[in-house]
């Protein structure tokens, strides 16, 4: 990989292939594949990835909003796209762009009918999302007949998929719980291909589910996580491979005397002759303040060098006093080197919140795959 001569997110096709492929192997081969991209691929690079993930043969895409699936239709991307949260208001770039939304409650179920019809449209795709636990969007399951019934009275849509959201499958104190869903859900899909005699894709398979509950596949699987290289599981992280390495450099070393002290509130202070280097990221490019005073670090030619002081919006500050180093060289805040799970538990959070939170002014560096 080359080296850093800014701050740069480096994301590694290579890697997006591996975990693909990875996952891909733990459902059978007709199952099909929907790939996950939205809040910019989870902060590496939604339209490379969505190219790759085209020609690595993943059935579908997913995004959360529309205007997500709208910029992936202007870089060229023809696959289907799934909009997991669509709103009313943004309903005409939908269908201008071919988008296929999810459909989770009453209200917008009779609106996009509504819209649907007026555009003249025949067997618009869409897809129906049940709540059978997560109690975050879905329909409730005494609503079946319900929504049965207006589907019924319409030929402008035509369903391509019903699904449910797994809350904790990677949770094995929860086993219990998401066989519960797994269940509720085979109950809702069997009342739907009898009401309408044909099968739509089934999916409630999230990336941890993949791996701990494969006979709930069904006919579709969903994998957001894992394809970045994270498996929720440290057996499961042991078979992917982070897309995404968060590298810096050294901007400058100040060589300081025991008492002082480093940043804003004078939080650090030395307690021996010290070196303290500044690096140009900060809670503006997605490392939080929760990061500073020791709570993490960085790596530097292999060694550790912890986070001193304050984070501060464009700077943080690492004690290399113990480290060879000099203004200039590179310095790896998460990849291969530290895990971006280990680092955000430092933070008393989790890799999704991390990764996803890496600034858009933070370039990205697109490594293609080996052939």
């Amino acid at each position: 990989m080359p080296e850093a001569h800014e701050t740069v997110l480096e994301i590694d096709l290579g890697a997006l292939a591996h975990n693909y492929r990875t996952i891909r192997s733990k459902v059978p081969a007709d199952v099909k594949f929907m790939a996950v991209i939205k809040a910019y691929a989870y902060g590496n690079d939604s339209v490379s990835f969505a190219r790759k993930l085209e020609e690595l043969g993943a059935n579908y895409l997913a995004v959360a909003y529309i205007q997500e699936g709208v910029r992936l239709r202007a870089a060229g991307i023809t696959a289907p796209v799934m909009i997991f949260h669509p709103q009313k208001e943004n309903f005409e770039q939908l269908i201008e762009h071919c988008l296929e939304p999810s459909l989770y409650s009453e209200k917008l179920l009779r609106e996009f009918i509504a819209f649907a019809e007026e555009k003249k449209q025949k067997d618009y795709p869409v897809h129906i999302k049940f709540n059978t636990g997560m109690n975050r969007l879905g329909f409730a399951e005494k609503a079946t007949e319900k929504v049965f019934e207006i589907l019924r009275n319409t030929s402008a849509v035509k369903v391509h998929s019903v699904f449910s959201h797994l809350a904790a499958s990677e949770d094995w104190k929860e086993r219990e719980f998401t066989l519960n869903q797994i269940n509720r859900f085979r109950s809702i899909a069997q009342k739907f291909i009898e009401e309408f005699s044909y099968e739509p894709l089934l999916h409630i398979c999230n990336t941890s589910a993949i791996f701990n509950y494969p006979e709930a596949a069904l006919s579709m699987v969903r994998s957001g996580i894992g394809l970045y290289g994270f498996g929720n599981d440290k057996n499961i992280d042991a078979n992917l491979k982070p897309v995404g390495t968060l590298k810096t450099i050294i901007s400058q070393i100040q060589h300081l005397e025991p008492g002082d002290t480093v940043g804003y509130n004078r939080t650090y202070k030395v307690d021996k002759p010290s070196k303290i280097a500044t690096l140009p990221l900060g809670y503006a490019d997605g490392i939080h303040r929760k990061y500073g005073n020791e709570k993490t670090g960085v790596y530097i030619h292999g060694q550790f060098a912890p986070i001193v002081g304050n984070v501060c919006m464009d700077i943080i500050m690492i004690d290399v006093t113990e480290i060879d180093c000099k203004e200039g060289d590179e310095v790896i805040v998460f990849g291969n080197v530290q895990h971006a799970t280990r680092f955000a538990e430092a933070g008393n959070t989790i890799s999704y919140e991390l990764i996803t939170g890496i600034s858009q002014r933070v370039t990205r560096l697109i490594l293609e795959e080996e052939q």
